[in-house]
């Protein structure tokens, strides 16, 4: 890694991936933003793009999706992983074919992720997300923002 190519990183992104193991049947909160935090997904068909790729994971066993909440800028998504795949491969191919079905790249590097313990309420996360439109002020009922889902509903 050259010097220019240092500068260029996020100041701590090496961190993130400090750790991080991917376990099969292990749930994850995966966050992840748009490049400079830009507005991508304020476009519905960007937004749906998204969700459709979200979708693919799951139709491929990849992933279950267990919830997820588009925004503006950034998502939140709410899987278990299946069938072997890697965290860092699911990650990966998300971001590359929604950048490609969206027709620009759109993705900051890397994304952080919590892996969710068994005493943890995975519902209350998904509330938590799903939530997310509302604390920014975007809608006042979750049932008025369409880009999200849950399981549970």
């Amino acid at each position: 890694m050259n010097s220019t190519t240092k500068l260029l990183q996020p100041k701590h992104q090496k961190d993130l991936r400090k750790g991080r193991y991917s376990e099969v049947n292990q749930i994850y909160h995966i966050t992840t933003t748009t490049k400079n935090r830009a507005p991508i997904f304020s476009d519905f068909s960007s937004a749906r793009k998204l969700i459709s790729t979200i979708r693919k994971s799951d139709d491929l066993n990849f992933t279950k999706t267990l919830a997820f909440v588009i925004m503006p800028d950034h998502m939140h998504w709410l899987i278990q992983l299946d069938n072997n795949a890697t965290l860092q491969r699911i990650i990966r191919s998300m971001k590359s074919q929604s950048a490609k079905v969206i027709g620009m790249p759109i993705w900051q590097a890397g994304y952080y992720d919590h892996a969710i313990r068994k005493d943890e309420d995975i519902q209350n996360i998904a509330r938590y997300m799903v939530a997310n439109p509302i604390r920014a002020g975007l809608v006042t009922k979750v049932g008025d923002y369409p880009h999200w889902d849950a399981i549970w509903l």
